[in-house]
């Protein structure tokens, strides 16, 4: 391994799925997530975001326009991780998710964040989480990261908004 360690400014920019239907994803990324569309071209992509980006997801039939999801054991996206600038946000994509009827795959609390985990109408695994401040984040005696799984209680994630909203 390289002893020279990537710039920490570097990000992950956006992710492009190819979608077997634009509309169906749209109505789930756009019409359940709230996403924003910023451009389309007509129906083989589109472009959304949050908060005016250029793009965050990138969605394309240009392969894949009435295809199937890949076979469970081959490789490819495992999923695509969607961060929410507090837990009351993700508290909000929760019962947006729960109002469209969307099941969940898992719930789990890391440590270092909170994460709900489901799969778009194209069999896309999505993460949706918030991240936890640094100084709470769990380290051993050495000072390391101990990330862990635990369940997530819904109830207490849904009850965030409601303080938030106070």
């Amino acid at each position: 391994m390289s002893e020279v360690t990537i710039d920490s400014g570097v990000r992950i920019g956006h992710v492009h799925l190819k979608v077997a239907d634009l509309e169906r994803a749209l109505g789930f990324y756009c019409g359940v997530l709230g996403f924003e569309l910023t451009l389309r071209f007509g129906n083989s992509a589109a472009f959304i975001s949050a908060g005016g980006y250029h793009h965050h997801i990138g969605l394309n039939t240009w392969e894949s326009a009435g295809g199937t999801a890949p076979a469970p054991g081959t490789t490819g996206l495992y999923h695509l991780a969607i961060l929410y600038p507090t837990q009351a946000a993700l508290a909000d994509a929760l019962e947006r998710l729960m109002k469209a009827g969307v099941p969940l795959d898992g719930a789990a609390d890391h440590g270092v964040s909170e994460a709900l985990y489901l799969r778009d109408p194209d069999g896309n695994g999505v993460e949706l989480y918030w991240d936890r401040p640094r100084e709470e984040w769990p380290r051993n005696a050495d000072g390391e990261l101990t990330m862990f799984t635990r369940p997530l209680d819904l109830q207490k994630l849904l009850a965030s908004a409601d303080e938030a909203a106070r």
